[in-house]
């Protein structure tokens, strides 16, 4: 059978004052994750799989790099992580994998499942795409060459979730190891080296039949390098960018073409990967906050909907007021939109905003006050944040009357792309990526990427 490398939450070594990860109750991230893997480690040898533990002091790169030396056919690769969230309501175990991969999701389902069976008390917060990460992608699930999943075990600002890690922890490790010894014994049934031979497969792009196949390996779909020279896509300062040569032509991971705003499926029942590079949305527009929106009030709707059923509950007109307020103001709605889906988890807030306060952006009151921003409507509130994003990516004056209590401390036109809100609005240096990932996301269920 395949070795299985299994990673504790990059950079936890402690003693080195290396990143501790999510701190909470008394404890961090890293801390917990290691005595985790430790045990998981520990069953799993005494179940005679050969168990590779990733060094502790090792950055998220060095982790990848760090496996993808020493990997070999046959080989599997997990990273445990414990999730932070802004209340401590928010709790649950889930597992990403990499998108449009059909095999790792049911091995996803099929690990999530193994340590549900062992700890029942722990909410399942169900398997997902790396897209729906808050980055838009994983490097665990992307960069590392054997298949990969990264599994989030629980929330450590969950006071139930911590209980249940620190009290449970072997049920934990036994759960995992479970579902990574079936995981093994599926991806190498044999245990035989071989020399690979991956399957071929059928590419379309922009509805029209290819010429030539891809690849498919470890589940993923591979294309010729030619092809992404056709699409006119410069990969000379993507080094991440998963490459193989395969019978003396170089191929590269699909998936990682849509950072180059490559729309990509895939259909298992024809083994073909899709690319949609015909844009809809102009490219150029996809991050200047003063743009046109794209989307309709229906599509704003049904994302909404497809990711909290919920949400239109309490702000059945949501779509509206942004299309409406954003317009008048001439941001682009379809941002402004992905910005609060961000901010408040589609609607589902859990923080310390409440739904209430009508304040879907996370802005703050003047003179230094405790609590956020709060405003007498839905409507208002989104003009308020309208007016906040204006005040940052332009120098027009206002159309309206003013709602934003911040608008006359903002540096005007200081952020005009949505990537300078980072460190602005959010001290979080990824912000801007977080939302420009929730747009490619929205422009995609919507069909125009």
């Amino acid at each position: 059978m395949g070795r299985i490398f299994i990673s504790a939450a990059h950079g936890g070594k402690e003693a080195g004052g290396i990143d501790p990860g999510a701190i909470a109750g008394g404890t961090t991230e890293a801390k917990e994750m290691i005595l985790l893997r430790d045990l998981i480690v520990t069953e799993l040898r005494a179940r005679n799989f050969e168990i590779l533990a990733v060094p502790d002091d090792l950055s998220a790169a060095q982790t990848i790099s760090w496996i993808n030396s020493r990997g070999r056919r046959g080989d599997v690769a997990l990273e445990i992580q414990s999730d932070a969230a802004g209340s401590p309501a928010v709790r649950g175990a889930s597992v990403f994998y990499i998108a449009n991969n059909t095999e790792r999701k049911a091995n996803a389902e099929q690990l999530l499942v193994a340590l549900l069976r062992r700890v029942p008390q722990l909410p399942n917060r169900g398997v997902k795409p790396d897209t729906n990460s808050g980055l838009g992608s994983l490097a665990f699930c992307r960069q590392t060459r054997l298949p990969a999943l990264l599994m989030q075990v629980g929330f450590l600002s969950s006071p139930e979730d911590r209980a249940l890690l620190q009290t449970r922890r072997r049920d934990f490790a036994l759960g995992i190891a479970d579902g990574l010894a079936s995981w093994s014994r599926l991806i190498d049934p044999t245990g035989t080296p071989t020399e690979p031979t991956y399957p071929p497969i059928n590419i379309n792009i922009n509805g029209q039949n290819y010429s030539e196949q891809g690849i498919l390996v470890n589940g993923n779909a591979y294309i010729p390098i030619d092809l992404v020279d056709r699409l006119r896509i410069d990969l000379s300062k993507a080094p991440n960018v998963n490459r193989i040569t395969y019978r003396k032509i170089v191929y590269v991971k699909a998936i990682e073409l849509r950072d180059f705003n490559v729309a990509v499926g895939w259909d298992a029942g024809t083994r073909t990967v899709s690319l949609r590079s015909n844009f809809i949305v102009c490219p150029g527009q996809l991050e200047r906050v003063m743009s046109n929106g794209n989307t309709s009030e229906v599509q704003l709707q049904l994302f909404l909907r497809n990711n909290n059923e919920n949400a239109l509950v309490k702000f059945p007109d949501i779509s509206k007021l942004y299309r409406e307020e954003a317009g008048i103001e001439g941001v682009n709605y379809d941002i402004a939109f992905c910005q609060m889906c961000v901010e408040t988890g589609f609607l589902r807030f859990g923080g310390d905003i409440k739904p209430e306060q009508n304040n879907f952006a996370g802005l703050g009151t003047i003179g230094g006050g405790s609590e956020a921003a709060s405003f007498p409507s839905a409507r208002i509130g989104v003009r308020a944040h309208v007016q906040h994003l204006k005040a940052y990516a332009s120098l027009e004056p206002l159309v309206q009357e003013v709602v934003d209590p911040r608008f006359r401390f903002v540096t005007r036109g200081i952020a005009p792309l949505i990537d300078q809100l980072s460190g602005r609005w959010s001290a979080d240096l990824d912000y801007g990526t977080r939302i420009t990932a929730m747009l490619k996301r929205l422009y995609e269920s919507a069909g125009l990427l």
